[in-house]
């Protein structure tokens, strides 16, 4: 260290005589000993204040260039000396180093500005100011079809100088992407594959480049998936693998670049890793094998990606996620659940399924998980379940394959995501479905829980679909036993409190099924609309501006069949509704200013 500072009072004296000899000498020896003890010799060099003096050593004629330039990319490791660099006055000259012609210089500055950058919000904003990222992928673009070894090592550089640069800084990594980076990186994934460190590089830089949503339109313009696919194919490496997996699932949240990916042979690369992996009991085997089946299902989430693999349900791809609902793998079956879920996102395809029995395997599948189950995997089967119920023809063979009796064991469900696929599966299910809708809407247990759950002020998911499904047993049913469970049940003030909801759809379910209550058993729901102050309610509805029109209409609807009602009857009367029904009646709706017309008539002959 004594000798180190020797060094260092020497290169003082050297560097202002820029005699090239002796200043080479005097590098070879700081060189020497940051090889030797980084840190330390680190802040050595730090406080004889000679950093300054690197400033004005950083010239391109000088042979002593790449030296100092090394120098600085070895001290730059250590954290605490990266804004010493930067205050020192090092950027600018450095990235002017950037347009010499000489390789090892280009090689060290671009080491330099690298580890600059790392971690570092100076470092970075310095860099940016001078210009630097714009030069190096300029270098890049230029370099990127030699694939000598000393080329490949200075791309390899410079796009981890890149990558420090913009890394988990969003507004750098715009700008990148806006001097065209990605096809750029693509290209030299392409030409240098057989390069391991720079193939990683690349990787790397796409990880962090994808996560922006701007990022995914240039991607899908280019063939990344191809090349992805190629590289994905070669790798036998877990760790290497994982790496390419972390590019692939940001990018194909992109629509376009899932079906690339298909297209690409991604799929079947996957459903060979989950053939390869199934029965091992290894950390890195369960994991792959999760990573590769999440991804197959997030490529069925586009619709062109997801129909292409489909074919018609004669699809091998098909075919072998089907037969993942009776493995005895948990993440199997949560896959394939979600895979059905995911194909069964139109009609023709949902119809084709229930039709070759993939109701039968999801009952089974979900009856392995009513005691202790998997609760991903029970939320996975309901919603695969609901889906399929969708198109009206697979209501009633779903009914009578008993979907129900296996959907209403989860009642007792205590897991929010689950109640929330099992209500909506039931409303699916009853949709149009008189004889199904009585059924259920007389089953005490059922409409129990439902009052319960539309008390989960916790859940607006849970409470919103219990009060929809409450409202769809009276809808669809017509009928006077499910009105009467429901008001022996306490669920009278959770349809009217549900009229005043800020989704319309829920509004109007609400007041249908409540003019129903009164058509069919006001005697018996008379207190509870009462208490629950429907006719207030109305009253605002209508005199809302904001109201929709079915609003209105149906407001109007549920006013009238109330007037049986002696107690009710009088409310309508005490808020002078006559005032609101009849500035309806010039409503720009044709059907709103009739119901008007007739409601007034009602009012008027009743008072």
């Amino acid at each position: 260290m004594d000798n180190l500072s020797d060094t260092l009072k020497k290169l003082k004296i050297t560097a202002v005589d820029r005699t090239d000899d002796s200043l080479e000498g005097c590098l070879d020896c700081l060189l020497q000993a940051l090889a030797q003890n980084n840190m330390e010799t680190s802040e050595k060099i730090q406080g004889s204040g000679i950093l300054q003096l690197f400033a004005s050593l950083l010239v391109p004629q000088s042979s002593c260039t790449a030296k100092v330039a090394n120098i600085i990319a070895e001290i730059a490791k250590n954290e605490f000396m990266r804004i010493p660099c930067v205050d020192a006055g090092l950027i600018s000259p450095l990235v002017q180093l950037l347009n010499s012609k000489d390789q090892e210089v280009l090689l060290q500055t671009g080491r330099a500005l690298g580890n600059i950058c790392y971690d570092s919000h100076e470092g970075r904003s310095a860099v940016d100011q001078a210009g630097g990222a714009q030069i190096v992928i300029d270098h890049l673009r230029s370099l990127c079809s030699k694939t000598d070894p000393a080329n490949e090592k200075l791309l390899t550089v410079f796009c981890g100088m890149l990558m420090n640069y913009s890394n988990e800084n969003d507004s750098l990594q715009a700008q990148l992407i806006n001097m065209g980076v990605i096809p750029t990186l693509v290209k030299l994934l392409g030409i240098h594959c057989q390069n391991a460190a720079l193939t990683e590089m690349c990787l790397v830089a796409f990880g962090n480049l994808a996560e922006l949503e701007s990022s995914k339109e240039q991607f899908a313009s280019t063939n990344i998936a191809e090349e992805l696919v190629k590289l994905f194919k070669k790798q036998i490496d877990h760790d290497k693998r994982e790496m390419v997996f972390e590019v692939l699932a940001p990018l194909a949240e992109n629509d376009a670049i899932k079906l690339q990916l298909v297209e690409a042979g991604l799929v079947e690369c996957l459903l060979e890793i989950v053939q390869q992996k199934v029965d091992s009991d290894k950390e890195e085997a369960i994991a792959e094998l999760k990573t590769a089946s999440d991804l197959m299902v997030l490529l069925l989430l586009g619709d062109e990606s997801m129909q292409k693999l489909f074919e018609g349900g004669k699809g091998n791809v098909f075919q072998r996620v089907l037969s993942w609902i009776p493995s005895n793998n948990h993440q199997l079956q949560l896959a394939g659940a979600l895979a059905i879920a995911n194909f069964a996102r139109n009609d023709g395809n949902c119809i084709h399924m229930v039709d070759n029995g993939i109701v039968e395997k999801l009952m089974d599948l979900l009856d392995r998980h009513v005691e202790d189950g998997n609760v991903t995997v029970q939320h996975a089967a309901l919603s695969a379940l609901r889906n399929l119920a969708i198109p009206v023809i697979n209501k009633a063979k779903m009914l009578s394959a008993g979907v129900t009796e296996a959907v209403l064991k989860f009642l007792k469900s205590e897991m929010p995501p689950v109640q929330f696929k099992l209500l909506g599966t039931l409303r699916m299910l009853i949709d149009a479905q008189a004889e199904a809708a009585e059924q259920l809407g007389k089953n005490v247990q059922l409409v129990e829980r439902l009052v319960e759950w539309c008390e989960a002020k916790d859940h607006a998911g849970v409470m919103g679909e219990s009060n929809r499904l409450l409202s769809a047993l009276i809808r669809h049913s017509k009928s006077k036993d499910v009105i009467k469970t429901i008001v022996q049940s306490g669920g009278i003030k959770h349809l009217v409190t549900m009229a005043t909801s800020e989704h319309v759809i829920m509004q109007n379910e609400a007041l249908v099924a409540l003019a129903l209550i009164a058509a069919l058993e006001l005697g018996t729901a008379e207190k509870d609309l009462e208490s629950a102050k429907l006719v207030q309610i109305l009253h605002t509805l209508l005199a809302d501006e904001r109201s929709a029109p079915e609003i209105k209409y149906n407001s109007m609807v549920l006013i009238c069949a109330l007037m049986g009602s002696e107690s009710l009857h009088k409310e309508v009367q005490d808020l002078a509704f006559l005032d609101v029904v009849s500035k309806l009646r010039s409503h720009e709706n044709k059907s709103v200013a009739q119901q008007a017309s007739l409601t007034e008539q009602r009012l008027a002959v009743e008072s």
